[in-house]
């Protein structure tokens, strides 16, 4: 039989494919109302896997019997997708316990953040909310989330990303733990610099002391320099200050130069840093569940089912709705050993439509939800 007679009989047969495809749509849509009036779940897990055994057992050979396990979970997939659509154009996807403002209120904000003064975080702060912003700041990560959390502060700013070094772990982990969420963000560009106490000259450094994320970003030029000990610490204000407070002409830090002019020291070198776009990301948290109405991004962490399939299920939502995600992180779950928590974010405003349908499916479709700001 030639190619061309083989193809005309898969035509037909995708055509009667097509057509069952719609007839199937055309009885979910029926279910979707049936739901709506019960208040059923949209989710059967059970009732899906029983139909995927059953399916299997209709075929003739385990190659078939993957790939038809793999097109029904596809098409009863798409079933749900379209019963969430139904859903939440009935108005019964459910309200999200949010509350859309028109902008924060920066003028008389109460703000903290981690480190000391000349932190990259105060830069970032005083980015945001302005030079004369009220603020004050603690010692780590997690003082500044229990100061929003107790109503101390009304935002904190932290540091979730570096664009050479990676996350800051330790952020991802407190928001799942702190009801706080994410209302703003904040780009610093970062030029590292290496300081020391006036008059010390290189050949005497025995030590440099700075935040382990920025000896990571300065490795290129620390291993120019191997007999320096490296010592970490919880911010590089910190470190700064060190210096300051022993004058010792064996040690140095890591920092910016504001820093250095705060504290009085001198800056032996400029740019240490391998990347000339090394920036931070800070993002902006708050104990209220508000999001601004122009807000254009959201960011979720959710836990899924630990077996095949399940994040590539969970992540078909967002190509279904057409959102734009821009990236996807994974955290250790604490107490269960090598499953993931995942941390993901996307473009969208809680307000539309297309994110409701989204947000609908994941919560329906996994472990667990968190929404952690639209901002």
């Amino acid at each position: 039989m030639e190619l061309t007679e083989l193809r005309g009989q898969l035509d037909e047969i995708d055509q009667q494919i097509v057509a069952l495809y719609e007839k199937r749509m055309e009885i979910c849509s029926q279910v979707a109302d049936y739901k709506i009036e019960t208040g059923k779940k949209v989710f059967d897990r059970a009732r899906e896997q029983e139909k995927i055994r059953s399916v299997r057992a209709l075929t003739h050979n385990d190659f078939n019997s993957t790939g038809v396990e793999e097109l029904f979970e596809q098409i009863m997939s798409m079933s749900r997708k379209l019963q969430y659509q139904k859903l939440t154009a009935e108005g019964t996807s459910g309200k999200l316990p949010f509350i859309e403002v028109e902008d924060l209120d920066r003028l008389h904000a109460r703000v903290v953040f981690q480190g000391a003064e000349g932190a990259y975080s105060q830069a970032a702060m005083q980015k945001f909310f302005g030079e004369e912003v009220h603020s004050f700041h603690v010692d780590t990560f997690r003082d500044a989330m229990g100061a929003i959390e107790d109503g101390s502060a009304d935002y904190a700013v932290l540091p979730i990303e570096n664009s050479t070094a990676g996350i800051v772990s330790e952020i991802y982990d407190l928001l799942t733990e702190y009801e706080n969420y994410i209302v703003g963000e904040q780009i610093i560009k970062i030029e590292h610099c290496l300081i020391v106490v006036p008059g010390t000259k290189p050949e005497e450094i025995r030590t440099v002391y700075s935040h382990p994320q920025s000896l990571m970003q300065s490795a290129r030029f620390l291993s120019e320099h191997a007999d320096w000990q490296q010592v970490g610490m919880k911010n590089n204000a910190f470190a700064v200050r060190k210096i300051a407070e022993d004058k010792s002409h064996a040690e140095a830090a890591i920092a910016s130069e504001y820093a250095a002019k705060y504290y009085g020291m001198e800056v032996l070198q400029k740019g240490i840093n391998q990347s000339d776009t090394n920036s931070t990301r800070f993002i902006i948290v708050t104990n209220q569940k508000i999001f601004l109405k122009k807000a254009n991004k959201i960011s979720i962490c959710l836990e899924v089912q630990h077996e095949a399939g399940s994040l590539y299920h969970v992540l078909s939502h967002f190509i279904y709705n057409h959102l734009n995600m821009t990236k996807i992180e994974s955290r250790p779950i604490e107490d269960r050993n090598w499953e993931y928590r995942f941390f993901i974010d996307f473009e969208g405003n809680l307000a539309d439509s297309a994110v409701k349908n989204a947000l609908r499916g994941l919560r329906e479709e996994t472990r667990q939800l968190k929404i952690l700001g639209n901002y």
